[in-house]
């Protein structure tokens, strides 16, 4: 397994819910890895962050209803997956500047299967009047400890 040194971490980004249930602002980030970083499988993630969503106090609710706290894999190397219990890559990452803003800031080459897209390319094609494509507000936090 990698250690801490092996992740990059964005600023938060303040975005506006998308959702049809009123909720306040959420604040979004994104951390990268490295290749190698880990030898977990992207199942193994997805476990690990749904225990830590729990461990945050995320209890079932309705779909796009407000959550302490919401950890999506976008993206997982170069593999691609139907699976509905894990879709790769996320399956609305292309839509949502809350999404592309953050990632942009600390990986703008990285490639989104399957066409190999840059986060940069899809952040720049991103239309502002779409649902997901609203603004952001990058807002000061203090840095991560990696």
């Amino acid at each position: 397994m990698g250690s801490l040194d092996d992740l990059r971490a964005a600023s938060l980004y303040r975005s506006a819910p998308v959702s049809p249930i009123p909720q306040p602002d959420y604040l979004n980030t994104a951390v990268v890895g490295t290749l190698g970083s880990t030898s977990l499988s992207p199942e193994a993630v997805l476990a690990l962050a749904q225990e830590l969503e729990r461990a945050a106090g995320r209890l079932p609710g309705p779909r796009f209803g407000p959550r302490p706290l919401d950890i999506d894999i976008l993206v997982y190397g170069d593999r691609v997956s139907g699976a509905p219990e894990l879709t790769l890559p996320h399956p609305r990452m292309r839509e949502r500047r809350f999404v592309l803003a953050p990632l942009a800031e600390i990986a703008p080459e990285l490639t989104v299967p399957p066409d190999g897209a840059t986060v940069r390319e899809l952040l720049d094609r991103l239309d502002p009047e779409s649902a997901g494509g609203g603004e952001v507000e990058r807002i000061a936090w203090l840095a991560p400890p990696f």
